[in-house]
């Protein structure tokens, strides 16, 4: 029983491939360690870890909602299933019915001779919720007789929300390029390097913390070599902890937040600025359309 408890303190005291911050880590985490034995930090220090896991925390709350305008199909309507066949077929279709609805002083020259078609790049097929109004508001509109009302109305509002679709895109584009990116650059980049700079501070202080323990537990032979590693390990922390606040509140006066936040804003008053106008023309066209219909009705009734 001896040699088995020899062995067992013997095991207690190897190091598997534990740094010394691990073993201190660890002990901590087991409360194995009094509190005024932890090296306290800087109040400026702290203070400033609370407002970057803010700032961090708001960039990655941002992040998961606006992150949807890097895929433009985010307001797609999912029960809709179109081949594209069947969306070239509708597309085709619609604006050949647009035309029948145009003066005919407005209509396009000559179509282009189909040898030349086969060599044009085909239409870009667009999965938007005002793509996808536009391809049904003139898919409705061929299913009714040429010069009836509806037919007309229907085509207006294609045409509203053709352009709304087109402003969509460039919407999206905008948004891309003025604010993700720059978003997560922040994030990934600026962010990234403060809390990289706070592990080094934490891992430097878990080496102080275990220096010190080595220095308390050391015997007389030993201390002046576990002195020379605390000074060493404190010079350490005071360093990292120097860069660490320099970095963090680099990344805390930084303006690129609000600069990105602000092209984010612009491009979607321009979109809806764009649907808006647009809107509001065919909004007039089609209250036209639908009085002068409901003037008939009524006309047809009285007789």
């Amino acid at each position: 029983m001896d040699g088995w408890t020899k062995l067992q303190s013997s095991l207690s005291t190897i190091n598997f491939g534990q740094s010394a911050n691990n073993v201190q880590a660890t002990r901590e985490r087991l409360g194995q360690v009094a509190p005024d034995e932890i090296t306290e930090l800087p109040q400026e220090y702290k203070d400033l870890e609370n407002r970057v896991d803010a700032l961090r925390n708001a960039h990655i709350a941002m992040l998961k909602i606006t992150n949807v305008y890097s895929s433009e199909s985010y307001d797609y309507p999912v029960q809709v299933q179109e081949s594209l066949a069947e969306l070239s077929t509708t597309i085709g279709a619609g604006f050949q019915n647009l035309a029948s609805h145009m003066p005919s002083s407005s209509q396009s020259p000559p179509t282009t001779p189909p040898a030349q078609k086969q060599r044009e790049a085909p239409i870009p097929v667009h999965k938007t919720l005002p793509h996808a109004l536009t391809r049904a508001s003139h898919s409705a509109a061929t299913l009714l007789p040429p010069g009836d009302r509806l037919g007309k109305a229907f085509t207006e509002y294609a045409t509203g929300w053709d352009k709304i679709a087109e402003a969509r895109i460039e919407q999206d584009a905008r948004i891309q390029q003025g604010f993700l990116q720059g978003w997560q650059t922040t994030l990934t980049t600026s962010l990234g390097v403060a809390m990289k700079a706070r592990q080094a501070v934490k891992s430097s202080r878990l080496e102080l913390d275990a220096a010190k323990q080595t220095l308390k537990n050391a015997g007389p032979a030993k201390q002046e070599h576990a002195r020379l590693e605390v000074e060493n390990a404190e010079d350490d922390l005071v360093q990292k902890t120097e860069v660490a606040i320099t970095l963090m509140k680099t990344v805390l006066e930084n303006p690129e937040p609000l600069k990105n936040l602000n092209e984010l804003a612009k491009a979607q008053l321009m979109f809806f600025a764009t649907a808006a106008e647009a809107l509001s023309g065919v909004q007039g066209e089609i209250e036209e359309l639908s009085v002068a219909a409901e003037g008939e009705y009524r006309k047809s009734r009285d007789h």
